[in-house]
């Protein structure tokens, strides 16, 4: 018996022993064609992994971590691996750092990911391609679940606006959804600044005339993890909510109170 437990605990051993596994260096091209933007706050678990694919999307290729809020060491290995780091120790919110990471960028193509979603480097180059091929905003095709008894108010929201731009082709592709791509010169035409509020910045695009197009689809409902959510409810779905409003005000502002909809056969003179 005792032989046997012995035999047990030496063939166990090898099992429990682990390596030190070395980190992979990216090299952020000094010309690039394309910037890869990654928001991170937080995110060290996938961080790693969210870089080496992004390195592989383009041969010109620079990769730009905006950290903000950050405690887990996030910024540290953004360093390590080799990509460009502006640090925040201050969280900024939700989207903003989207609007300075597309500042420092030096590429003609803006390529947007999130540092907490590992996306495949084959599923960021149709967005790629399609700036590339002349496109403005290159949209990821993922709508939201609309085939449930409750929509939920952001999905509602990102339809709604899309009809409201006389663009339900769109369905519910948005620029809340990444990955998504622009051209620097389309950044540039609607604002830098503007990126900060997504909804917002597809509103002003589409009130440009941009080429907008739905180019490939990533299924990040499923690749999104799940966040706990404040006690004072879900404060992302009001804040995005909020967003999508402004983007009613832009569109009303620049086409009306009826954003460009004409009144039908309404005869509201006679209305009493």
């Amino acid at each position: 018996m005792d032989k046997k437990r012995r035999l047990r605990v030496r063939q166990s051993r090898p099992a429990q022993r682990r390596t030190k596994r070395v980190k992979a260096v990216v090299h952020c091209h000094p010309d690039p064609v394309v910037s890869v933007i990654v928001p991170v706050m937080n995110e060290r678990r996938t961080l790693a992994r969210v870089i080496r694919e992004a390195a592989r999307v383009h041969p010109r290729t620079e990769i730009i971590v905006v950290a903000n809020g950050c405690t887990d060491g996030s910024a540290q290995l953004a360093r390590e691996l080799g990509a460009i780091v502006v640090e925040y120790h201050d969280p900024l919110g939700h989207d903003v750092p989207r609007a300075i990471g597309a500042k420092w960028a030096k590429g003609d193509v803006l390529l947007f990911t999130d540092g907490d979603m590992v996306v495949p480097a084959r599923d960021f180059r149709p967005f790629v391609a399609e700036i590339l091929s002349g496109c403005d905003l290159a949209l990821n095709g993922y709508s939201g679940p609309v085939q449930v008894r409750e929509v939920h108010p952001v999905v509602s929201a990102k339809h709604t606006l899309n009809t409201l731009l006389s663009r339900p082709d769109l369905k519910g592709a948005s620029l809340t959804a990444v990955p998504h791509a622009l051209s620097r010169r389309a950044a540039a035409q609607i604002g830098f600044d503007v990126l900060g509020k997504p909804p917002l910045a597809l509103s002003a695009a589409a009130l440009e005339g941009l080429d907008i197009r739905v180019v490939h689809f990533v299924d990040v409902g499923r690749m999104n993890r799940r966040r706990s959510r404040s006690k004072r409810g879900d404060l992302l779905t009001s804040l995005v909510a909020g967003d999508h409003i402004e983007a009613v005000e832009l569109l009303v502002e620049k086409l009306g109170p009826r954003g460009g909809f004409s009144d039908l056969g309404r005869l509201r003179e006679r209305a009493r």
